[in-house]
Formats: structure tokens, sequence, C-alpha cells
């Protein structure tokens, strides 16, 4: 009895299982509180966090706290397009496809989707100790597509900043959702700053001059943060001027200087802190260069996975060598807590968005709004009469006996960031649900090939299981293995069944996979002939050759060098070519499709190394137009190609970026003339040949890259695409025909859009600008605003688009701030960039600009007008830019416009220079002329270091006045500052 009493009172005393831990703050600590004020909950729950506690939660997966009631929480969750990684979701079309909608209020409601369906994932329950699905996501990505070679070009919205920052802004919004006080989701701007480039991504450094920086990359971040829809940024792997984008200082000094900004958390990318010592050796340690990061404005590690021990363990030597401050782990924490509680993590009974369940996910208004972002985002290029005379080609004729060629007209492939797709709906399904199955035929174009092994005699055969061995004695359909050329020697080859060839982990070989579909692609091979006429394969995944074991016959990828590989007898069973041209021969319309897997030859990690379709492709192409000259070219892709040869002979092409689970419909109802295509480019689209700049080349500028400063005719403009019917434009008219350069001032331009053809369609109205007499290199063409609107046959609208004065200007690099000249400037409106129907001319007026002080002020190296054979490197590691010359061709640098005064009687230049021995910097007023003497000559002795840097100077009889200013650089050298003294 007295030991059942004591238990009992032991289980009276005993806390209930639900209560807080006994040192848990109480009730009504202001953390607690949700009418306090965030700044305030933060500052409260800032100071109950132990040291320790701080550190462990600058690790992507940040440990819970119980007594303060703090879940585990994890930055990131993808979905660029849709929800990745998770399981099925609705997928919606490449954000590239999205990009070429130009529909904000599309953009939006995209966003609204996918934020609700994050939703969804994170209300299930995480395995213990674990945190929940995040609801930090990680998009859009708002990097510019400034080359077509770029891999990832898919990721993007468009070539142009102002179009990018308007749908990323849409499409933050839509993630973040519309309470003041509760955000749906928060939205990571990927990936800051000047990425364009997969080949070394993580050590080569971005040249970004001031005015390219101020121009083209920063307003696609700007629009959305000041927008107040952005709750975090990523940075990007690269260096930017020779500094790691993770410790540089663009991260204060503007993303989080302009409005809204000033909070936002920035989250690494994966395994980018250890790269600042590992890859781009940067620093000497880690500790050194993770409190750079810290300082830098990095809140988020993402590094070694799941294990925070590294991480903590770095940033914990840091602060004990007195390299990092407890403050600025106080702020990075700091900017974590704020976003939680923007998410709602300690007030889920006033979150309006907690109750969100699984049953949106996939839902029915979701698979709709699929459909219709597929729609919009079909771009017709091409729509020529057809052969033989009488109206376009397209949409197809009622009636029609339809030939679809290729084997993405019966597939749905996914990019690295979709989602598990909920169903797959092909243009072959969708037109055949229309048309019947009579009315469309069908073949993939693809040779058919049989390999005969050398070594045992034996025809490669995949069994039911997919084991492949060379063991058949003849060929039949198992033995006939389809190759999919994807360019560059790349192919993959399938079985009869449809499965792709891979590896099982440990070298051997099956016909099992659906797609190429992991990170390191394992179902892609290289057939390379011989000069004995036999075939050697190359499994590009792992390197290695393809073996035939001996005695069981099955294949492997065990050899390791191709004189090691087993030659095989190749036997064409099928040309693909030849069935493209018997079933278009047989066709009313021949329907050709064409494009990239997202996983091979153009991805992340790889850039591609030219525009061109892949060789088979192209053949299948021609020989259908040879057996038909009603065929179409249908390009599903991720980036542009340079089809000139289809653009020249055939009478229709479209193109359309990889449009998720109902990509297939969506193409088969614009076809089909059920809606007309209003999809426009939102990058330039090239021709073959056509000068491009090279990769690393950020420069848009001095490379006269991208629409803005293209002088040549493209394959096709930005802003391109046609439509089934036609519009036709008015007068434009402007409020104000002149007024102050005043950048608070708005211009409105007004012109009537009318729908003059005989079907409903959607016209995107494009206003650009134009400096008539520009002192400075500016765009030939700057998009300003847009407008999608919808008009009925005969249908009429005034549409009104907006200029602020302060976008028709530039980034003064003499005064280092934004400037928009007095002048005249041309505003144009048009169906695209170089297809302007309208315009009207206006004048700003205000004050000359003034020349650049350079008398007795120091003038930064980096803030050249014209450059050649430099690159922009760092000053320091944290801080500043320099101009290096690499010793080979002279470094040449012109400043205009320098006002020397009364005249000067030296310069003086702050330098550093590694190597021994001299160099010098030359001082000419204006253009060098061969044999003319400069007017100073500056030796530059070794400083000992790349950041030890020194003032040398040289006497000179510089006359006064406003002149330009040319440097040339012979010798490797780093130039910091010059300045003029009287």
């Amino acid at each position: 009895m007295a030991a059942a009493a004591a238990a009992a009172a032991e289980h009276r005393d005993a806390p209930p299982a639900d209560a807080p831990p006994a040192d848990a703050p109480p009730a009504d600590a202001p953390y607690r509180d949700p009418a306090r004020p965030v700044a305030e909950r933060v500052t409260d729950l800032l100071g109950r966090l132990t040291r320790e506690e701080k550190v462990a939660m600058l690790h992507q997966y940040a440990p819970g706290i119980p007594r303060l009631g703090l879940a585990p929480f994890k930055t990131g969750t993808e979905a660029l397009h849709g929800v990745s990684w998770l399981g099925e979701a609705t997928c919606f079309p490449q954000a590239v496809g999205l990009g070429a909608t130009w529909n904000r209020d599309l953009l939006r409601r995209i966003g609204e989707a996918v934020s609700t369906e994050v939703r969804a994932f994170h209300r299930r329950e995480p395995p213990e100790g674990r945190a929940r699905i995040s609801l930090n996501v990680w998009a859009p990505v708002v990097n510019p597509l400034r080359h077509p070679l770029w891999g990832r070009n898919e990721e993007g919205y468009a070539e142009d900043p102002l179009l990018t920052a308007a749908l990323a802004t849409a499409y933050t919004r839509g993630l973040r959702g519309d309470h003041p006080q509760y955000w749906r989701t928060a939205p990571t701007l990927k990936h800051f700053l000047a990425y364009n480039n997969e080949t070394d991504r993580c050590t080569t450094s971005s040249d970004l001059r001031p005015r390219v920086l101020h121009e083209y990359e920063l307003p696609c971040y700007r629009g959305p943060v000041e927008a107040g829809a952005v709750a975090a940024v990523m940075p990007s792997y690269n260096l930017v001027n020779g500094r790691p984008n993770h410790v540089g200082s663009h991260l204060a000094d503007h993303l989080r200087a302009w409005p809204n900004g000033a909070g936002l958390l920035v989250c690494s990318d994966a395994e980018a802190p250890s790269n600042l010592v590992a890859a781009e050796r940067y620093f000497d340690d880690h500790a050194e260069s993770h409190a750079a990061a810290l300082r830098a404005g990095v809140d988020s590690f993402t590094d070694h996975g799941e294990d925070p021990s590294v991480t903590v363990r770095r940033i914990t030597e840091a602060l004990e060598r007195g390299l990092a401050t407890e403050a600025e782990v106080d702020a990075a924490v700091a900017r974590q807590l704020t976003l939680r509680l923007r998410l709602g993590e300690l007030d889920p009974q006033l979150d309006p968005y907690a109750g969100i369940g699984p049953e949106v996910v996939d839902c029915a208004a979701h698979r709709e709004l699929a459909r219709e972002a597929a729609r919009q985002s079909v771009v017709l290029l091409r729509n020529a009469p057809r052969p033989g005379g009488g109206g376009p080609l397209l949409p197809l004729p009622p009636g029609a006996k339809l030939a679809v060629i290729g084997p993405l007209g019966d597939d749905v492939l996914r990019d690295w960031y979709s989602g598990s797709l909920p169903y797959r709906t092909t243009l072959l399904d969708a037109l055949r649900d229309r048309l019947g199955a009579a009315s469309v035929a069908y073949t993939d174009g693809l040779d058919r090939i049989a390999l005969r092994s050398t070594s045992s005699g034996g025809y490669l055969t995949a069994d039911a299981r997919g084991l492949v061995s060379a063991t058949a004695d003849a060929v039949g359909a198992a033995e006939e293995f389809a190759v999919q050329d994807w360019g560059h020697g790349v192919c993959t080859l399938r079985a009869a069944d449809g499965r792709h060839l891979t590896t099982d982990g440990y070298g051997v070989l099956a016909a099992t996979a659906d797609h190429p579909d992991q990170w390191v692609v394992q179902e892609t091979f290289r057939l390379e002939r011989g000069t004995d006429g036999r075939v050697r394969i190359q499994h590009l995944g792992s390197g290695r050759w393809i073996a035939v074991a001996a005695g069981s016959g099955a294949l492997t990828a065990y050899a390791a060098s191709r004189d090691q590989a087993e030659p095989f007898a190749l036997r064409t069973v099928s040309a693909g070519a030849e069935r493209a041209a018997r079933l278009a021969a047989e066709a009313d319309v021949a329907l050709v499709v064409a494009g990239n897997d997202p996983h091979l030859n153009g991805r992340e990690t790889e850039d591609r190394t030219d525009l061109s379709l892949p060789p088979h492709q192209e053949e299948a192409l021609r020989a259908a137009h040879a057996a038909n000259p009603a065929t179409v070219l249908l390009l599903t892709s991720s980036y542009p190609y340079a089809v000139d040869w289809a653009e020249r002979t055939l009478p229709a092409v479209l193109w359309s970026a990889h449009g998720g689970q109902e990509g297939g419909r969506a193409l088969a109802e614009v076809l089909l003339g059920d809606h007309s295509p209003a999809g426009r480019l939102p990058q330039t689209w090239y021709r073959a040949g056509q000068r491009l700049p090279d990769l690393l080349d950020y420069d848009i500028i001095g490379s006269r890259a991208t629409y803005l400063y293209l002088d040549e005719e493209p394959l096709h403009p930005f802003g391109h695409g046609l439509s089934y019917t036609s519009f036709g434009y008015g007068e434009a008219r402007v409020d104000r025909a002149e007024l102050p350069a005043d950048p608070e001032a708005r211009i409105t331009v007004t012109v009537r859009v009318e729908n003059t053809g005989d079907r409903a369609g959607d016209e995107v109205v494009q206003l650009y600008s134009r400096a008539v007499d520009s002192r400075v290199p500016t765009p030939l063409r700057r998009l300003q605003d847009f407008a999608r609107i919808t008009l009925r046959p005969g249908e009429a609208r005034e549409v009104a688009l907006t200029v602020p004065v302060r976008a028709l200007g530039h980034w003064e690099v003499a005064h280092d701030r934004w400037t928009t000249d007095p002048g005249d400037y041309e505003l144009l409106v048009g169906a695209s960039s170089a297809d302007l129907r309208s315009r009207a001319r206006i004048t700003l007026t205000g004050p000359a600009p003034l020349p650049r002080p350079a008398l007795g002020t120091a003038v930064p190296a980096r803030d050249f007008d014209d450059c050649a054979a430099v690159r922009l490197v760092d000053r320091t590691r944290e801080r500043g830019e320099a101009v290096e010359s690499g010793g080979g061709a002279p470094g040449v640098l012109v400043f205009r416009d320098c006002d020397l005064g009364s005249g000067a009687a030296g310069v003086t230049l702050a330098v550093s220079r590694t190597a021994p021995g001299a160099a010098a910097v030359e001082v000419h007023l204006g253009t060098p002329v061969p044999g003319a003497a400069p007017a100073a000559v500056v030796s530059v002795p070794s400083t000992g270091g790349r950041y030890a840097w020194t003032e040398v100077s040289a006497a000179a009889a510089v006359p006064g006045g406003v002149r330009d200013v040319h440097l040339v650089l012979r010798g490797a050298l780093r130039l910091a500052e010059l300045r003029f003294t009287p």
C-alpha cells in the first residue's frame, strides 16, 4: 500500500507529457506574444539563446531548441516551376517557358499554386528530430539569360533585366501570399551575382564593370526585393572581379541597402563555404573563410549535407580566434528568426496557411493552371503559306492526316528542378485523343542498330528483366537498340521496350532506366568507330569503356581504356530518317518534334558548345521535308537553337520549353487552333555562325551582346512571336513631350491596339526606349514596359504603358551614381524588339552633365569608360576593386571628359605588383599616337604581393581643361587609382 501511495504521489507531481521543459521561459515571454512587433520578439528570443545554440543555427539544418519552443529548421525547398524532389507535385513549364508567357498575372498565380503545395508538404509530420519540409523556398532564378550557351538557361526567365525582374516579382508575390503579417512561403532569389557559366563555375571570376553591374545585373534582383516579396538571397559559386560572391561586399552594399532588403536572409549555395578554401583557395583556412562569409552577410551555411558539426566547429574556432564576433553571429541568427516568425512557426493558431492539406497537390485547379501556362508559353516562330498556295499552314487544317516524328513527340521530360510528374500527356497522346489514332501516325525517327561482340560472336540482347548480354545468335526485336543522338557524340541506347541502357552501380549494364535522371547521368554513351571498322563504346557517366564478360557475355563498364574495350560490329537494322520520310510522305502534314533532354548537353555543371540541333535530328527533319513540304518543326527545348535551314525552308516552326505534365495537351490545342499562340521569345535566337561573345565575357557593352547592344540581325529577335490573327497599332502618344530629367517622374505612353484578324488572340504590347544622341554607349533599344492583352476579332483597346524617367538613364562612372542625361529619347511600341510599329519622341531638360573630376581627386581605375586587355580584380579580400594587366598585350584604360582644372604637374597611381622587376603605366592625353611621347610614364616596382599596395608618382606637364585620358599598362600589374596633382 505504501509503495502504491508513493507511486501515485509521484505520478501526481510529475509534469504532464506535453508540459514545457523546466527551463522554458514563461508563457508571457515577449517572443511568444504575436501582438508585439517582430523585431521586438526576435530581440527577446535572441537574448535567450546560448552562444552554442546560436552557432548551431547557422547551418542549413538547424537543431530544435525545445525549451524555447523552436522546432528543427531547414533552409531550402526547391520550387523553381513546381515543388521539386519531394514526390509527385504539379509540374509547370520550365522557367524559361514561363518567361515566354510575358504574363505577370500568370506568374503570380503559379507562385500561389506552388507555395500552396509547399505548405501541404510542410504539414507532413517529419521523422523524430528532423525538420519539416522547409517553407524557405529556393526560387526563383533571376540570373539574366545573357548567353544562350549557358547550361542553366532553362532556369532563368529572360535576357532582359526588366522582364526578369517583373516576372520574378510576380512569382515571388504569389509565393509569399498577401497576408500582411504571415508569409505562405519565404522566396529566395538565386544566384547572386553575374553567374552565367557552368564551366569551372566555382573558380572563374566574372568581370563586372560598374555600368554592367548597375544597368544589367542588379536590376534583376532589385525589382522583387523592393516589392517586399523576397525573404532571402543565395550567392552564386563564382567570383566577381576576383572575389568570391560568398564574401563579396555587394550583399551589404546593394541587396541589404535597398528598400525592404535590410532583413534578407543569405543562404549559401551547396558546399560553397568550403570552396572558399578548397577550390578557390581564397583563404588559408576554414575558420578565416567562414568568418569572412559571416562578416559579408552569409547567415545560413549549406555545407556538408545534413551534418552541422563541421560548420559549427569552424565558426566556433573563428570566434575563439577573434576572427568573428558574437554580434555578427547574432545578426545572422536574428535574420533567420525573423523569417521563421514571418512563416508563423510560433503562431500556428494565427497562421492563415497552417491548415493547407494534401488535397491541394496536383488538384484540378492546378492542373488547369499548368495547361494554361503551357499554352501561353508556346512561341510561333514562323508560319508561312501552305506549300502549293493558300493561307498559313497553321493552325492545322481540319481532317488532316498527321505524322508525328521524333521521340520527343511521345515523351515528356523533366529537368533537374522538376518535381515528380503526376502524369505525362505527350503531344502524340493529345492529338490521338482529339483526332483518333487512325489520323495520327508516329515514328521516333531513330536508327535501330544491332551490335555483335567480336569476342563472343553473339549479338547484344536484352531480356525481360532488362539484363543485357552478348549471347544472341540472330537479330530480332530484343536485339535492336534505338540510338538517340543528343549531339557531340553523346547518345542514349534504348531497348525494344523503351527502357534506357544504364549501369547498376557496380558497372554492369542493363536496360532498366525510364529516362536519364541522375546528377551524374548513367545512361549516356559514345560510339566510336575505329580504323578496323569496329565500334567501341564508352560509358560517359564513368568514363570507362564497355567490355563483355567471358562466359556469361554480360555487358560491363569495366574496361579502363579504349584499347581494352570490346570491339563490336554495328549493323543498322532500320534507318530512322528513312522511316521518317515514309511516314511524312503518307501524311498531309508532318510534325517533327526535336529538342533536348534537360539532363544532357546543357544543364547545371555543363555548358553547351554550340547552337546546332543534334545531327540525327536534323537528318530526320530534312528527310521528312524532302518527302512532304508541309513539314512543321516543333522545338521542345531548354534553350535556343540556330535553325537557319528550317527558318528558310519550312512553312512553320514553333518553340516551347519543356512544358511539364500538360505540355503535350497544350501544344496540341495550339496546333489545332483552339488557342492562338502568343508566347514571345524571352531571349535572342542567333544565326548559325553568328558572332557570340566568349561565355566568360560578361561585359555586354564592350562585346555588343544581348539584344540591348547587338548590331547584327539575329535569326529571331528578343520579344518575337507570331499569332494566328493580326494586330494593328495606332499612333503612340505621350502624356508630355518635354519634361525635366527628374528621376522620380514617369511618362505614360498610350497606343491603340486592334485585332485586325478573324480570330481571338493575345498580343504582347512592348515598349522600348532609345537615346537619340547619347554621349556614352547606350542600348540600341531597351524594354521599358509590356502588357499581354486579349482581343476579340475587331476589338480595339487603348493600352497605357509607363516609363520612369530614371529608367532612361545609365550608371555614370565619372561620378559613381545613376544619371539621366538631358536630351531627346525615342519611345517605341510594337510586337517585338525588331517589330516596332509606332514611336514618339520626348525631350528631357536639365543641366549638361559635369565632367569627371580628376585634378586632386582619386579616380578609381575600375571606373573606366572603355578598356582592352585588362581584368577587374579585388583590391583587398573584403572590399574594393582594381584593374589588372596580364603582361602580354598592353592593357588600355580610357577615361573620358576628365576635368584637369588649370593643369597638372604630376600623376600618382595606387599600384601593386607581384612579379619581380619593373612595369610601367603610360599616361596619354587623348588617343595614343604612334611615335608620340606620353604625358607621363610611371614606373611600377614589385610590391611583394597583390594586396601590397603602394603609391608611385611621376612628373607630368598636363595642360588644363577637359580631356580624355588614356592609360597604357605595360607589364603585369594592378592599378587601383590614379590622381593628377597640381
